[in-house]
Parts: C-alpha cells; sequence; structure tokens
C-alpha cells in the first residue's frame, strides 16, 4: 500500500495527496504534518519508513468538503485519490493484492464547483495572464487575459497592458492566476503576484501562441476557432492556457464553458485597486461584504442574480446604449410593482442553474442537482409567461425568451423521475420516484417485501400441491428451501410434481425440496437491493445525459434569470429607497440634485429609525462650464467630521451604479459616462512592500496624474497630509494645477489646506465648495450641507475634544493656535499666484520663454538671511519658538 502512495504521489508532485482508504482519506509524511496543523486534526502514525514512523491523519469520506475547504483557503491544493476497483476483484488476484487507485480529480482555488466550497453570491474565477512581445505595451509587451468560471461556464478574455493589468486583475478577482514562469519572476510584476490570494506559475508551454488555436479548438470540439470571434495571439495563448489546466485538473472532464467572448479595452469603466479599495464597491477595507455598495443595493433573490450584479458594478459599461437598455428594464420592473412582485416570487424558487449544470457536466452531481435544474427550467418557464403578457424592453424580452427556450419535456421528465425527497449523494439511492419505471419497482419490491414475495409462493405452492402443511424456510446452508413432512413428501415427488420440485435434503421427520423458481427468486431476493440501486444509477446517467444534451440552452436560461433578477432586484431598491433614473450619455457632464451615500443613508436609517433625521442630500455641479469643453473641478473644504469624504465617495458611488443600469440616490443625475474613476481616499501604510502612508498617498497620486483624461472623474482627499505642512501644500498645489490644466477631468477636491482656494483666482474651471457648520456656545454643529465659498477654519481642535482629549491639552491646543493665527495666512498664497506662473506654462513653455523672476523683495531677502542661520536640529523648542517670532518681525519689514 505504501509502495502504491508513494508512487501516487510522486506522479502528483506540489498538492497534498487526499488517499481513499475505505471511509476515509489518508495522508502520509509531509503531507499529514501539514494537514494536521491546517485542518486541527490529530496526527498519528502508521507502519515505518527506512526505520522510523511514517506520520498520519485522516479525515472521513463524508466531511471531505469541509475539510477540502479549510485547506483551500489556506492557499493549498488537493489531489483526490480514489480507489477504482472493487476489494473483491483485487482479492481476486491474491490475498495480498492492493486495490487499485488513481488521481480524478486535483482540487485547486480556481476549479471549485461544489456547493460547500463556493460562495454561492460570488463568482469563482480562473484567469491566465499571456504575455507576447509588441511595440504598443508600455514595457515593450502586450497582454492578454482570459478568465473563466467553471462553476457558472462563463469564459471571457481581454487584452490589458503593464499599465491596466492591475485594475482588470482587481475588476475581476480570480480565486486562481495562471501565469508564466517567466512572467511570474518579473521584478515589476511581483507586486500584482503577491496581491492575489493564488497564483499558479506554469511552464512557458502552457502559453505557446503557435499551438493556442489548435488546443481550443480541441476543448470545444470544432475546426477552427474563427467562428467564435477575431483574437490576438496573447488572447489565444491566455485561453488555451485556461482551457489546459481545466483538463489538468478535471483530468479529461469537461465543464460546459462558454465559447470565448472578447471584451473590448473600452467596454468597462477603468477602475484601480486602490479605488476600489476606497470605495469599498464590493467588500469594506476589511474584507466584509456588509457595508459595501453591492451590500447596500443587493436586493436580488437567487445567488445567480447576486453574481451578475457584483459584476456589473465591478466593471459599469461605458456605452450609453447598453446602460440605456439597462435603466429601461429596471423602469419598466420599478412601474409595474405587481409584475415586479411575481417575478421575484417565482425567482426566489429558483435553484442555481448555472451551477448544478456545471457539476452534472463533470461527473460531480447528486439527484438534487438534477431536481434543481427541473425546478428552475420550470420556474424560467412561468417567469417568460410572466414577461410575454405585456409589452416589456428589449432587455427583458430576450432575457424571456433565453427563459423558455429549453424544450419542456426535459422538465416534465426530471420532475416525474426523480422522488420529493432526495438524497445528497446519487450512491445512496432511494430518488428515483415510485411509478417512473417498472422494472425498478419490481426490484424494489423484491427488495422491500421478501417476505410477502415468498409467503406468496409458498401459497401458491400449498395450493397446487394440495399439501397444506407445505412451508418455505431459509437457511444460511441451503438458503430457500420448500420443506414438507415425511407423509406428504411422496406427493411431491410424483407427476406431474416431481418435474417442477427437485430434492434437496432428508430429515428425520422432514423432507426438503427446490424449484428453478425458488432457485430464482432466491437469487433476485440476494441480489435485489444491488440491482435496484444499479437500476437507479442508470437512470440517473440517462437523466444526467439528457440535461447535458440541452446544456447550450440550460446555460442561457440561467442566464436569463439572472439578468431578470438584477432588474427586478434595482427596481425594488429604486421603489424602496426613492432612488431616479439617471440620464447617461457620451457628454462631459456631471450634474447630480440633491445626491445621496446609498451606504451611509441606509446605516443612518438602521442606527436611528425613520423619525433619526434624513440624510442631507447635496447637489454637485461638474459639468463643463459655458463655452468650455472640460469639465469643472470642486475645491471642497470644510472642517473635519463635516462630510467631506461622504460626499466625495458618494459623487463617485452614483458615477458606478449610473453606468451599471441602475437608478441612483438623487432628485436627478446627468452623467457623460466616465471611463476612469479614480479615488484617493484615506490614509493607509503597506509595510509588506516597505511604503510609509505618505509613500502609498504618493504613488496613488502619482496613478491618477499620470493615467486621467478629460472623461474620467477624479476623487481626492487631503492630497499632502502626510508630511510637513508646506511640503504637503506645495504638492497639493501642484496636483491641482495638474489635474485642471494637464489632466482637464472633473474632480473632486477636498482639503484642509485653505491657501488652495486662491487658486479659483486662476483656474478658470475650478469651484470652491465648502461644507457649513454652526457655531454655538463654544460647540460646533455640522449640517453636513455643501455650498459655495471656502472654509477659513477647520475646527479640529473641537473634533478632538469630541474624541475626549484632555481638557488641559484642548486648552494648550487653542492657545497655540491663536497665535499661530495672527500671520497673515492668505499673504504667501497671493504672492503665491502673483509670481509664480500656472503649472502648465511652467511645464510646457521652452525654458528660454520662461516668465521673468519677480522682483526681490526686501522683506523677504531679511527672512531668507536669517532662515539661513538657523540649525533646526540643534534648538531647543523654546529658541524655535524665538525664532519664529523673529521671522514673523522680518515679514512685517520689523
Amino acid at each position: 500500500m505504501m509502495a502504491q502512495y508513494v508512487e501516487i504521489k510522486t506522479a502528483n508532485p506540489g498538492s497534498l495527496l487526499f488517499y481513499r482508504m475505505g471511509d476515509f482519506y489518508e495522508l502520509f509524511f509531509e503531507d499529514a504534518e501539514i494537514a494536521s496543523r491546517a485542518l486541527g486534526i490529530v496526527l498519528t502514525k502508521r507502519g515505518k519508513h527506512l526505520g522510523e514512523d511514517i506520520p498520519m491523519c485522516g479525515v472521513p469520506v463524508e466531511r471531505a468538503e469541509e475539510y477540502l475547504n479549510k485547506l483551500i483557503a489556506c492557499g493549498h491544493r488537493v489531489s483526490v485519490c480514489e480507489q477504482t476497483e472493487n476489494p473483491a476483484e483485487a482479492r481476486k488476484r491474491g490475498p495480498k493484492s492492493v486495490v487499485r487507485r488513481d488521481v480524478i480529480r486535483l482540487v485547486t482555488p480556481g476549479t471549485l464547483t461544489e456547493d460547500a466550497l463556493l460562495d454561492a453570491r460570488r463568482e469563482n474565477v480562473l484567469a491566465a495572464v499571456a504575455r507576447m512581445r509588441g511595440s504598443e505595451g508600455e514595457d515593450g509587451y502586450l497582454y492578454a487575459l482570459a478568465f473563466a468560471d467553471i462553476s457558472t461556464g462563463s469564459f471571457r478574455v481581454a487584452e490589458t497592458d503593464a499599465g491596466r493589468l492591475a485594475a482588470d486583475l482587481a475588476r475581476i478577482e480570480p480565486a486562481e492566476l495562471l501565469v508564466a514562469d517567466a512572467v511570474y519572476e518579473e521584478p515589476h510584476l511581483r507586486p500584482l503576484w503577491r496581491a492575489l490570494p493564488a497564483v499558479t506559475p506554469l511552464p512557458k508551454e502552457s502559453f505557446d501562441g503557435a499551438s493556442a488555436e489548435r488546443r481550443l479548438a480541441g476543448f470545444f470540439g470544432v475546426a477552427t476557432v474563427e467562428a467564435f470571434g477575431s483574437f490576438t495571439r496573447a488572447e489565444l495563448a491566455a485561453s488555451a492556457a485556461i482551457v489546459a489546466y481545466i483538463e489538468r485538473t478535471q483530468l479529461g472532464a469537461r465543464p460546459p464553458l462558454n465559447r470565448p467572448q472578447r471584451e473590448g479595452a473600452a467596454d468597462a469603466m477603468v477602475i484601480d485597486p486602490a479605488t476600489r479599495a476606497n470605495l469599498e464597491i464590493l467588500r469594506t477595507t476589511t474584507g466584509e461584504r456588509t457595508g459595501s455598495l453591492c451590500a447596500a443595493v443587493d436586493r436580488t433573490v437567487t445567488a445567480a442574480g447576486a453574481r451578475l450584479l457584483a459584476r456589473r458594478l465591478a466593471e459599469p459599461l461605458t456605452d450609453p446604449v447598453r446602460i440605456a437598455a439597462r435603466l429601461d428594464a429596471v423602469e419598466h420592473l420599478a412601474d409595474e410593482a405587481a409584475l415586479a412582485g411575481a417575478l421575484r416570487e417565482r425567482l426566489a424558487g429558483a435553484p442555481d442553474l448555472a451551477r448544478a449544470l456545471s457539476r452534472v457536466a463533470l461527473g460531480r452531481s447528486g439527484p438534487r442537482d438534477l431536481s434543481a435544474i427541473g425546478r428552475g427550467l420550470a420556474e424560467g418557464g412561468a417567469i417568460a409567461a410572466l414577461i410575454a403578457a405585456s409589452p416589456a424592453p428589449a432587455e427583458l424580452a430576450s432575457a424571456a425568451r433565453a427563459a423558455s427556450g429549453v424544450d419542456p419535456a426535459l422538465a416534465l421528465m426530471l420532475g416525474a423521475a426523480l422522488a420529493d425527497e432526495l438524497p445528497l449523494n446519487r450512491r445512496d439511492g432511494g430518488f428515483v420516484r415510485a411509478g417512473y419505471s417498472e422494472e425498478l419497482d419490481a426490484t424494489r419490491a423484491m427488495r422491500d417485501e421478501s417476505r410477502r414475495v415468498v409467503a406468496a409462493l409458498e401459497r401458491r405452492y400449498a395450493e397446487e400441491t394440495g399439501v397444506r402443511s407445505l412451508k418455505i424456510r431459509h437457511n444460511a446452508v441451503l438458503g430457500y428451501f420448500v420443506e414438507v413432512s415425511q407423509q406428504n413428501a411422496e406427493r411431491l415427488r410424483e407427476a406431474p410434481f416431481d418435474a417442477v420440485f427437485v430434492h434437496r435434503q432428508t430429515m428425520a421427520g422432514a423432507m426438503r425440496f427446490t424449484s428453478t423458481e425458488l432457485a430464482e427468486l432466491e437469487a433476485k431476493i440476494a441480489s435485489a437491493g444491488e440491482r435496484a440501486l444499479a437500476l437507479e444509477q442508470a437512470i440517473f446517467d440517462e437523466l444526467a445525459a439528457a440535461v447535458l444534451e440541452n446544456a447550450e440552452t440550460i446555460r442561457a436560461c440561467a442566464e436569463a434569470l439572472a439578468v431578470i433578477d438584477v432588474a427586478a432586484g434595482l427596481a425594488r431598491l429604486a421603489v424602496d429607497e426613492g432612488h431616479v433614473r439617471p440620464e447617461v450619455d457620451d457628454g462631459r457632464d456631471f450634474a447630480i440634485e440633491g445626491g445621496r451615500h446609498p451606504v451611509v443613508e441606509q446605516a443612518l436609517r438602521r442606527e436611528h429609525g425613520p423619525s433619526g433625521g434624513p440624510f442631507v442630500a447635496n447637489d454637485c455641479e461638474l459639468s463643463p462650464p459655458e463655452n468650455a469643453k472640460s469639465g469643472r473641478i470642486w475645491l471642497v473644504t470644510g472642517p473635519n467630521m463635516a462630510g467631506k469624504s461622504t460626499f466625495l465617495r458618494q459623487n463617485a458611488l452614483i458615477a458606478i451604479l449610473a453606468q451599471a443600469g441602475a437608478f441612483v440616490p438623487a432628485r436627478a443625475a446627468r452623467i457623460g459616462v466616465v471611463d476612469r474613476l479614480f479615488s484617493r481616499v484615506g490614509a493607509a501604510d503597506d509595510l509588506a512592500r516597505g511604503r510609509s502612508t505618505f509613500m502609498v498617498e504618493m504613488v496613488e497620486t502619482a496613478a491618477i496624474l499620470n493615467q486621467a483624461t478629460e472623461r474620467s472623474l477624479v476623487i481626492l482627499d487631503e492630497i499632502g497630509r502626510g508630511t510637513a505642512t508646506f511640503d504637503g501644500l506645495s504638492i497639493a498645489w501642484a496636483s491641482l494645477e495638474h489635474l485642471h490644466e494637464v489632466n482637464r477631468c472633473r474632480g473632486l477636491f477636498a482639503t484642509h489646506f485653505h491657501e488652495l482656494t486662491a487658486l479659483s483666482q486662476r483656474l478658470t474651471r475650478l469651484v470652491n465648495a465648502t461644507v457649513k457648520v454652526k457655531e454655538w456656545e463654544g460647540e460646533v454643529i455640522f449640517l453636513h450641507e455643501v455650498v459655495p465659498g471656502a472654509a477659513d477654519r477647520s475646527y479640529g481642535i473641537q473634533v478632538a475634544k469630541l474624541a475626549g482629549l484632555p481638557p488641559a491639552v484642548v486648552a494648550r491646543a487653542k492657545a497655540v493656535l491663536s497665535e499661530l493665527e495672527d500671520a497673515d495666512r492668505a499673504a504667501p498664497a497671493q504672492r503665491i499666484l502673483d509670481d509664480l506662473p500656472l503649472f502648465a506654462a511652467i511645464n510646457r513653455a521652452p525654458v528660454a520663454e520662461a516668465a521673468p523672476a519677480p522682483k526681490a523683495d526686501p522683506a523677504a531677502q531679511v527672512v531668507k538671511a536669517a532662515l539661513a542661520g538657523l540649525d533646526p536640529d540643534e534648538m531647543t523648542p523654546r529658541e524655535a519658538l524665538e525664532a519664529l517670532y523673529r521671522l514673523k518681525a522680518a515679514a512685517k519689514g520689523g
């Protein structure tokens, strides 16, 4: 046995081997040590190897999925090794023969299909990155991404580049990523791989572009992949790597994958990983779904609908026509409340068709999967009929046709064949409905009612022979036999009974006989259980084959039900939360009237109830001014805790919802398509990569300034706050000028650097806005209302007081602030405006045409001379304060 284990383990390196022994999966050697730590199970030993004990642990087969889930979550891969023959067959080869075993499946994070191992409301994506030499990429390479979910059959492919790769990976969130060895080792790409849960390096041959088309064609059983569309070599290579890995891990079993669908580079809004994290689109910064945008707007009633909604939020459209089609469906169901309610009631009873179909195709299904498909198809037909009863917009009408596109006879057959109460596994039997198969019913009767069958035969023999004392008995030696007394034995030896009964045994007071009919009955009774189970297995295979013959239409039905569920859920959201239909077009407008934050609004309602005060709605107008092509930038000032960050985020979330095809939390919204969304909100370090909080802030800001376009929407909060005041002010100043003059995007820029408000004098599309507060008896009341204008203070000390700083610290802070505010803080900003050319002028003008240096200011010269004589590292705090007063006096000409 151990020799067999070692042979199989050697053939499957890089994974833990689940070695089937009876009712357990056993692990040995290092695998056992790893598994015992990961699973928290006892490590024992069995036998010896090279004179030392062999470590061993095991898990019950019945609970294998539970343990597999834990191991996959820990980043392990598992090879499942099953017995491939009956132990009785092994014994025929000799008493010491080992039962044949082989690996039937390699379980990896990206190839899961079991419900117990998957999040029902989240896709489980296997992705592959291919790289080819080319002149278009930022680093001299062209990249392509292929990504599939074998649990549902989706399969998509897209071109990308080194600069956009991180955003695309964040969009699809692969459970496992396949990359070539050489690409995996690239230093500039390693940070991307570290951010993913599982990355599997493969030999470069897996991404061979020359054989990619042939591998794809072979997988889908076609002569050429040209009918699938036009693909680049990199896209074909990535797609071929996906199908080759699936074939390797599933050992030849073929999941019902869609043919690869190509996505255009400009089909979806680009959202980089930092922005997704800052806006908490699918999950919060702590990794939880609760508290995210997705959780706040999810009113779906099916798992497939929840997955589709998450995908739409992760990749909002950029095509106004497709966006309008989605909005039409939502509007129709929002207006037709009765229809929407009926659809949701039906959808709630629809199982997860796509994942059940995948398990059937891979041979991992049970009776409940077949039943789920039957019920799902029945519900699909009923849902299609509801939609067809009245005029419906194009998206709903198309979904209704797909939902009813499966042969109704299949659902009827599945319903007739499967019992109401079903076991989890097909091997348990008992899942075929009584009356479906006469042969199975008779075999079950033989199995379950053997006593009644034997008694009936006994009565018949007694009546036919006239021997009323005739009995049919059973023992372990003879099996079933007919027993009569010695006086009646001659009756059975006479014609015509001598042709029926055969003498078996003579006893002192009785004689025993058998008959052909009794022998056949005995054989049937003995094998009835096995025969009944075999008949059920055959029926299961027939039903599964019928399902797979309709795989494409079933998958289309599953996708259609998800589309209908999302539209109905968003319609319910719009009615319940007072959302409105946005206007989305190809322009540069961004006009929100009475916008609200969808997550914060609901949180306030949960915390305080309907009477706890409404969320304060605010307008946002970033549309281009008259005679301008580029949008506005709002410079938002105001105190801490006033709601600046909420205001910034809500407008970004409104853009995402609108382009995802949802109604938005506002009185009205008009949005020109946003091609890229950037958000730099909050502070966090990245210690694993050696980055301080300020470094992370600068890296993210650099990405925005280097990539934002006129169609982009940029949300920036407190740029420059992670460093010294003048450093931070300088960076924020230059960044704001760059956004206005170079990127020319629509944007919201929140800051506590009030000096920046002076820029509105020379940046024509920069608008000052502030969050209102009211002071009352020394306390600050936050009104959360955004109005035109600029704040003159940040009320940081009041917030510190609310946070519980000691009174002595608050009092001292007020005194220091009073001294510092004596300086004229507007003067430096005004001097920069007067003396320095705009960022764009500095950036674009030749050196020879640079603006002349400003005239020397005597006071400034005195200050510079005084500064040159200071050594801050050698000064005491008292000396530094005195120097500050001297500089203040020098600046005033004293």
